[in-house]
């Protein structure tokens, strides 16, 4: 994947965008990782977690390799880059996307001796919160809200790997509750925008913030049960009709008058508005 992205990079970068003035980009899976103790051993795992997450794609586009952790965690089984497709790959991007939900808390886990792949090489049980019973060897499925990770994210992002344009391109609430008056995610959302203008103030170069999503729509992990949709969507009836939810007329409000100040507050004076 990595080879293919840097291929079309070059390509794009040589024919078409001095005509068309594009950017090319690539978008990671995103989550904050905390450790659960100050224990060296923690400290360590919630360092891999973040290796294994951002680094393994961004180290080889930044800095040509993966990073050191994963070479010596997975060992034979992950490729090597040749001097000519460390070159092709490096500096092959033009900004970082990522989608970003919640954050977890990391422990150390001792490498697995026996089945081994992505999950286990990262050797680290991760859950929702200090209390939480682990999740396993990959993320909960129910973590909390988290506004205060997607700033330390962003900001992470800035430190590590040059500062780089970065677009939020996923963010937003899953619900089982289909109503109209969705002001939960009129908190999430205007939470998440709040920590994405703090990042932008301690100077994360963050370019642009998307909310997720448009209407409801087919889940990847729970179908139609789970509704991220400003717009709700209707899908016992066959033309699927469409209503907007209380989220939509605030976030449009919000994009009308390019609101940069106190997002919690204004979340609150346009509920106030809107009923």
């Amino acid at each position: 994947a990595l080879m293919a992205h840097a291929s079309v990079f070059s390509l794009y970068r040589e024919k078409y965008q001095h005509k068309q003035k594009g950017i090319v980009g690539i978008n990671i899976y995103s989550y904050w990782s905390y450790p659960l103790t100050n224990a060296t051993v923690d400290l360590e795992a919630t360092q891999r977690c973040k290796d294994f997450l951002y680094g393994w794609i961004l180290g080889p586009l930044v800095f040509g390799d993966y990073p050191q952790v994963m070479k010596k965690n997975v060992g034979s089984r992950l490729p090597p880059f040749t001097k000519v497709q460390s070159e092709l790959i490096k500096g092959s991007l033009d900004f970082i996307g990522i989608n970003h939900y919640f954050s977890v808390y990391v422990n150390d886990r001792p490498l697995d001796t026996g089945v081994r792949d992505y999950k286990a090489d990262m050797s680290v049980n991760s859950r929702g919160s200090r209390t939480d019973p682990p999740a396993g060897q990959g993320p909960p499925t129910d973590a909390p809200s988290d506004p205060k990770g997607l700033q330390l994210a962003l900001e992470y992002l800035k430190e590590t790997y040059g500062n780089l344009p970065i677009y939020v391109q996923e963010n937003g609430m899953g619900s089982a509750d289909d109503s109209l008056d969705d002001t939960g995610r009129i908190g999430y959302l205007s939470s998440y925008m709040g920590s994405t203008l703090k990042a932008m103030r301690n100077g994360a170069n963050v370019r642009g913030y998307f909310a997720w999503a448009f209407m409801d729509l087919f889940e990847l992990l729970s179908g139609y049960q789970s509704r991220y949709g400003l717009y709700r969507v209707n899908f016992t009836d066959e033309r699927r009709p469409r209503e907007a939810r209380l989220s939509a007329r605030w976030y449009s409000g919000f994009l009308k008058h390019n609101g940069t100040t106190a997002l919690a507050s204004r979340a609150q004076v346009n509920q106030e508005k809107l009923r």
